[in-house]
């Protein structure tokens, strides 16, 4: 392939080597190549993630996501060098300049990956750094997939001699023998000379001999000591006398090689049985794992009967309390102990190609056996750990997870491992056709038993029973269907509350704050509903709502399948009663506004704000006239005419029984309305005769343009007229707006939800939400027609 590039072209020192679309084909290219011809070995670099999306929007990078794919928003200035700093650590490893990375950095977020050849492009137009290579780790060299080595095991490396320690980092894929190359090279000593123990928590675990033994396969952790020790002479005893930290003074050389069994016996030593009852006791596949000194157990235990069975703790190797928190949940599940403390290895089926090879059954096993023990503190969980980063790659490493994705992985694994059916056999599956339920769910799990039988299936496994209602021909299907683990909602977060203030586009009503319960992934329908419900909502009238920002309409959220999580807490809602086909008529918004006089400039600087809440009404098409908008904005200001300001002479306009009319305008001396003598300066905004009922002027959506109302027709942009009244103290005295100054949030959180806080979730109220019905939507017609086709093919 033949990548453009601007070398030979330009000098090194160039500051623009080349146009941002020149870069962006470029690195398009060259992480297209790098993919293609990925192979072990090979570099990725860290770049910090903020600085990737500056030179992506710098480029005008197409970003793709879960709805397709959009344009970032393209930067107009180039971004500046590349900066890692925030990646590392200040320490640095001893020996190497390389610096250290911070241990919570997550992919994606903190930083990105690139390949080598676009970290030199990179580089050699941004300069900066430091720079943060890592290599390409395939996990099988029959597949293509890779990983990168982002996080290498970080050891510690104790000289025997004189104790002195000093750090290296080396990948956990690396092999024995390039552990030795690395520690020779690092402390001057030649390789036939010195001997590498395992060296967890300062006890002597096992020499590290197999050289081709990957330091993974090795249960070597991140942080963990090695030790480097000279070779002793023939003649020279087999123990050590220095202390090494240990409960003894004596601490032999070489590993424990006590021959425990994974089945049952008669005789017990520490827990374990001696006797041999299964040929996985000989298997060498198994060996690591029947050695109580990879897990740090110290085979010199008495075995003293004592109260302590199944007290032992669990280490942390590093992240892995998610780990330990789900081994301990099933070690100390009864049905289970008494189980794998037996002679469980006759059922391991080996022949399962959707299980472990019982190699997962056996490590768990040993694992619950050794916590079952007698004498023991505590327990490292190094050899499961191993075989778990073995069998489900993304739980490798030493990031956190999830533990009810550990726990699930771990359950399946241990039926399939455990499974009695040695051959599944073919079972077609079947419908009630209206059978009673009893009959057609013991049909339906004998059906299940027939091809899944384990202990796990015994103790933690059931079914229940699915009901659904077509809503096109009121067809039911019922089907029982096996679980082992139910994901339950919390009933705090099924449904929330909101608050909306519904106005009435009319004038018929005053203001009212009403709070609704609606489901907490439903949309504008849901809400409209709900809404429609509580107050009591004509036939002939129909809701609109919008979110109400600054006392302007921020939007209007007329999408009826808009989710409501885009709707904040702090949000305000309002809601207005229009006619039923109020979309086919001229909207007309209507902005308020106070002047307060500031006593420190001069006389006629006013400065003016909006207050309360916009109205909205509709008029007809036709009927925009100076007119018809005083009529309108005169009836929905009815509801607020104070009491005492009730006469013949307060309410200007007025509307009659055919529609808006004029005779309530008042005319001025010179036979112009009021309205017409208004004049667009802020200077002479009081200079109006006294006799109008109120101000009215055009605007924008944010109130700051003030324009005068044209008597024949004023047709905004689109189907919005937007007006703007001004409020003095004459309007106050009429118009009480106390009921729209200020409006209630979504959700306030006060006492209410303080309760509910409070309020203890058990769970027989999550069961509860998790059985409730749930009616099938126009988003739910996939299960519809997954049902029927379902029908047809059976």
């Amino acid at each position: 392939m033949t990548i453009p590039s601007a070398e030979g072209f330009l000098q090194a020192s160039s500051c623009l080597p080349c146009t941002a679309e020149e870069e962006r084909e470029l690195v398009d290219a060259l992480t297209r190549e790098a993919e293609e011809n990925v192979k072990d070995g090979d570099l990725r670099y860290l770049v910090s993630q903020s600085w990737w999306m500056e030179w992506q929007r710098y480029v005008g990078l197409v970003s793709c996501d879960e709805n397709g794919t959009e344009q970032l928003p393209q930067a107009t200035t180039r971004p500046g060098q590349i900066d890692n700093s925030k990646l590392v650590s200040a320490e640095t490893i001893s020996g190497n300049e390389e610096p250290e990375l911070q241990r919570t950095l997550i992919d994606g977020k903190d930083y990105t990956l690139v390949p080598q050849q676009v970290w030199r492009k990179l580089f050699q137009w941004y300069k900066g750094g430091p720079e943060i290579p890592r290599k390409v780790i395939f996990d099988s060299p029959t597949h293509k997939a890779y990983i990168v080595d982002v996080y290498p095991l970080c050891l510690k490396l104790i000289d025997g001699r004189e104790y002195s320690e000093q750090n290296i980092r080396i990948s956990r894929k690396a092999k024995i023998h390039e552990l030795y190359l690395v520690v020779c090279s690092l402390m001057s000593v030649e390789q036939s000379e010195i001997v590498i123990w395992d060296y967890y928590q300062r006890s002597k675990s096992k020499k590290l001999t197999n050289l081709n033994e990957t330091l993974e396969e090795a249960q070597i952790n991140m942080d963990q000591e090695i030790l480097l020790e000279m070779k002793l002479d023939e003649s020279s005893s087999g123990f050590s006398s220095r202390s090494t930290n240990n409960e003894l003074a004596l601490i032999p050389l070489g590993p424990s090689t006590s021959s425990l069994s994974i089945a049952g016996g008669p005789t017990i030593s520490n827990g374990f049985s001696s006797g041999i009852g299964s040929s996985f006791s000989q298997d060498n596949s198994f060996s690591p794992l029947l050695k109580d000194s990879a897990d740090g157990y110290n085979s010199f235990s008495n075995g003293t009967k004592d109260d302590t069975h199944g007290l032992s703790g669990l280490h942390n190797l590093g992240n892995t309390c998610f780990m330990n928190s789900a081994i301990q949940s099933l070690v100390h599940t009864p049905p289970l102990v008494e189980y794998f403390l037996e002679d469980y290895t006759r059922e391991i089926n080996t022949e399962n190609p959707l299980g472990l090879q019982g190699e997962l059954a056996v490590a768990f096993g040993e694992l619950l056996r050794k916590l079952w023990s007698s004498g023991r503190t505590s327990v490292a969980p190094r050899a499961f750990k191993a075989k778990l980063s073995r069998f489900a790659p993304q739980f490798s490493g030493y990031n956190q997870h999830d533990s009810q994705e550990l726990l699930a992985f771990l359950l399946d694994g241990l039926h399939e491992d455990l499974n009695r059916v040695k051959k599944k056999p073919y079972i077609e599956a079947k419908d009630a056709d209206g059978r009673p339920d009893d009959e057609f769910a013991e049909e339906c799990w004998n059906n299940h038993k027939a091809r899944n039988d384990s202990i796990i299936v015994d103790k933690f496994q059931g079914q229940y029973k699915s009901t659904l209602v077509c809503p096109v021909c009121n067809k039911i299907s019922v089907t029982f269907d096996p679980f082992m683990y139910l994901s339950l909602p919390l009933p705090s977060t099924v449904t929330r509350m909101i608050t909306v203030t519904v106005f009435s586009g009319t004038g018929d009503a005053f203001p009212m704050p009403f709070t609704v319960t609606v489901q907490k992934n439903g949309n504008c329908r849901d809400l409209t509903k709900a809404l429609a419900d509580v107050c009591c909502l004509k036939s002939s009238d129909a809701l609109l709502l919008a979110e109400v920002y600054e006392r302007r309409i921020y939007r209007y959220l007329t999408n009826p399948i808009e989710g409501l999580h885009n709707i904040k807490d702090e949000d305000i809602l309002v809601a207005y009663r229009l006619p039923i086909g109020h979309e086919k008529h001229m909207r007309l918004e209507i902005l308020h506004r106070r002047a307060d006089r500031c006593a420190a400039e001069p006389q006629f600087n006013i400065n003016r704000k909006l207050i309360g809440c916009p109205f909205v009404t509709c008029i007809p098409n036709d009927s925009t006239g100076k007119s018809d908008i005083y009529a309108a904005v005169s009836a929905v200001l009815a509801p607020f005419v104070r009491a005492k300001a009730h006469g013949p002479d307060v309410s200007a306009v007025k509307l009659n029984g055919n529609g808006p009319s004029l005779d309530g305008i008042v005319l001025t001396d010179n036979g112009a309305t009021c309205e017409e003598g208004l004049s667009t300066s802020t200077g002479d905004d009081h200079a109006v005769d006294e006799h109008v009922p109120f101000q009215l002027s055009m605007t924008d959506e944010k109130g700051s343009v003030r324009n005068a109302i044209d008597a024949d027709s004023n047709r905004g942009l689109g189907i919005v007229i937007r007006v703007l009244m001004d409020w003095s103290d004459r309007e106050h005295e009429m118009y009480n707006i106390d009921y729209m100054d200020e409006l209630p949030e979504v959700f306030k959180h006060g006492f209410l939800s303080k309760k509910t806080r409070q309020e203890a979730v058990n769970l027989f109220s999550c069961l509860d939400a998790f059985l409730k019905e749930e009616p099938l939507g126009p988003d739910d017609m996939w299960l519809v027609l997954s049902w029927l086709q379902g029908t047809q093919a059976s």
